[in-house]
Formats: structure tokens, sequence, C-alpha cells
């Protein structure tokens, strides 16, 4: 084959962000394979949202095709990123063109709806979903600017939110943190209000619920028995 007839691939630079190690290898390895005959491959990798500020907030740092973020992570409490969602924001704060596929373990409802929302990500996967060609198959679809739900995603966005008159994200938000064993002086990290306000949702929510004198306990049992969370 003659120098001129040597096609010349196009870069593809990826971010991956995850705390373990063979995760990434395993992203790396499935993602090298896909048309490399018409792509080539630069990765950058972090192992932490400390990590993960630091690559997308470095001036030397060229912008990412894609980024596959895990979401949960050791924080970097400094900046305020406590999870891959507070990263993504980032990415799309620094790299507006930047394609975020954000990857959990997370199967509850209304996280799953929360991240939906917030981020609209280019793709959401169930780590429990994914295959090497599960990988591929979302890769694919990414590129091609569709957006990519793996089949658990999809099940649970296709739910109905037992919606109740007078509770809101931001209701739904607290109570999902409290069922997680979240304190309520934490919560704020999570939740954009403040604590005072956090406490005076929990007071209404037990009020709506008429469980005036009701313990966190209480409250969430209230909550799941009447399908506002899961």
């Amino acid at each position: 084959m003659t120098v001129e007839n040597v096609q010349k691939l196009t870069n593809k630079n990826i971010l991956i962000v995850d705390d373990h190690p063979f995760i990434i290898d395993g992203y790396k390895n499935a993602i090298t394979r896909y048309k490399p005959d018409i792509y080539e491959y630069s990765f950058t990798q972090g192992k932490d949202c400390k990590t993960g500020y630091e690559i997308v907030t470095d001036p030397a740092t060229k912008p990412f095709d894609v980024a596959f973020l895990d979401i949960s992570m050791p924080v970097y409490e400094e900046k305020g990123i406590h999870s891959g969602e507070d990263l993504a924001k980032l990415i799309m704060e620094y790299m507006p063109n930047c394609k975020i596929i954000l990857l959990t373990m997370y199967t509850e409802l209304l996280k799953i709806k929360n991240i939906i929302d917030t981020i609209s990500p280019a793709g959401l996967v169930i780590k429990n979903d994914l295959t090497f060609d599960e990988l591929l198959f979302g890769f694919d679809i990414v590129l091609k600017n569709e957006i990519y739900y793996s089949h658990s995603v999809i099940k649970m966005a296709n739910q109905n939110n037992n919606d109740m008159d007078g509770i809101d994200q931001f209701d739904k938000l607290i109570l999902f943190h409290i069922s997680k064993g979240t304190k309520t002086k934490d919560i704020p990290q999570y939740v954009p209000i403040s604590l005072q306000a956090i406490e005076s949702r929990k007071d209404n929510l037990k009020e709506l619920f008429q469980l005036e004198e009701g313990s966190d306990v209480d409250l969430i049992k209230e909550a799941k028995n009447r399908g506002i969370i899961f």
C-alpha cells in the first residue's frame, strides 16, 4: 500500500474517571476496538473527583470528545465536587461539546430521573447492564449524536412518577438522601438549597403525611408507602 492510500485516522479524545483501575482498563480495551480503521484514541484517566477536577480545569487540557464518568467516587470537598454528576456539570461548563456518559450502580427511580433532568447526559448506564458489546453499542449511538440509555434506565424512565400535590423535585431528593442514611446537616451538599429550607421542607412533608411528631424513619416509611420513593 502506498503512502497516498493510507487513510488518515480521526482522533477521539476520551476522558475516563473511575476509582477502579480495572474498570478503566476495560473501557479502554473495548473502545479501542471500535472502528479502528476510522478512529484513533487518546485517553486521559482520573481516579476520583479531585483528579477529574484537575484534568478538566487544566488550561493545557484539550477538550474531550467523550467523557465516561462514574457517579460514585471519592469526593473533592475543597472544590465542592462530590460525585460524577458534579464533574459532569463542570465539563458542561468547560467543554460544552463533550458527550458525557454517566455510569452508576444506582437503581433508584428518583436518582435516575434526577440525573436525566439535571445533566441530560448523552449516555446513562446502569453498571449491571454493561457488557463488552453493550459498551460498544452505546458508544456507537453516542458518537452518532443520539442518546443512549441502558435497558434498566429505559425501564425506570418509563415508570410513573407517582407525584403528589405539594411535593416537588427538591422534596423527593431530600427524601431520597434521608432514605440512604444521609444526615440532614449534610443534605445541602447534594440538594442546592439551604439547611434551613431543608428542615422546613421536612416539617411540611411530615404535616402533609400527618406525621407532625414522626421521626425521619416514619417519614421515609410513609413516603415509600405512597410510592414517592422506592
